[in-house]
């Protein structure tokens, strides 16, 4: 069967920070030194990924062949960081800001989920005083995050490859798979609209995978504006974003705020919610 490309959509995903609230015997680590305040879950929609794919790999060739970059740690082979694959959080500056330049380039658009951890701690502590037995699992959040982050992308196409990223030695494939379907089930009862969609599901790392290495940088750009308040990153990827939603911004509505061309993402926007940053 001959697929169409106007019939297939392919989606890459990964995290920034993690979903972790709690160290040994229950102690609660936000705000302790290395654990994220924030977690983002974001998916990258790439209708060329082989493309984008090939365009790193040129890059990176070019950069590791330019004496200038001959003696940096980070792209020996040895190290096993830049020489493989671009990771914003080890490549060096240069090498980020070309990575920045092929994505602002590229055929790509990106949308994020964010949660701020410490309201998530406090939805945790309302449900253990109505459900004592009930016990937090990180897996929970994430999954959370996939339904919401993917509940309005899963029905315009006959088709769907979703890469995730390898999250350590577990296979949550069956997992990941039953909250897309239940997205979809939600779109569905939303709207009236019942799809047919086939979904794929795929867990890579981002060597074999240029539209992980993508989503690595978007993310970071969007966690050092949340964690740092740093916002040149964001704001100059912004015209790739198409949506970021924050959650836990409830000042205006429940669901919290939607960014995007309309609305982007600033500190000075931020600010409404968290004064004084």
């Amino acid at each position: 069967m001959v697929i169409s490309s106007d019939s297939f959509q392919y989606y890459f995903v990964d995290e920034a920070g993690d979903p972790v609230l709690f160290g040994k015997r229950g102690k609660v680590i936000i705000n302790s030194e290395g654990c994220s305040r924030f977690f983002i879950l974001g998916v990258l929609e790439c209708n060329h990924p082989d493309v984008l794919m090939n365009e790193f790999n040129n890059l990176r060739q070019n950069l590791l062949s330019d004496p200038y970059f001959k003696k940096v740690p980070s792209m020996q082979p040895e190290a096993r960081k830049t020489y493989y694959a671009f990771h914003a959080k080890d490549d060096i500056p240069e090498v980020r800001h070309e990575v920045f330049s092929t994505l602002r380039k590229s055929d790509v658009k990106f949308l994020a989920v964010v949660r701020r951890k410490e309201r998530v701690l406090e939805y945790v502590r309302q449900r253990n005083m109505t459900d004592p037995i009930y016990r937090y699992n990180p897996n929970e959040l994430y999954d959370y995050m996939v339904r919401i982050l993917f509940r309005n992308l899963l029905h315009k196409e006959d088709y769907y490859e979703i890469t995730f990223a390898k999250r350590g030695n577990q296979d949550r494939t069956e997992a990941l798979r039953a909250s897309l379907t239940q997205a979809q089930q939600r779109f569905a009862e939303k709207w009236g609209k019942k799809g047919n969609s086939k979904i794929n599901i795929y867990a890579k790392s981002p060597l074999d995978s240029g539209g992980l290495q993508a989503v690595d940088y978007f993310l970071w750009s969007l966690q050092r504006f949340y964690e740092r308040h740093e916002e040149r990153y964001l704001e100059y990827l912004w015209s790739k974003f198409r949506l970021v939603h924050d959650m836990d911004d409830t000042s205006k509505a429940q669901y919290g705020v939607y960014y995007d061309k309309k609305r982007p993402l600033t500190l000075a926007a931020l600010d409404n919610f968290l004064p004084g940053i």
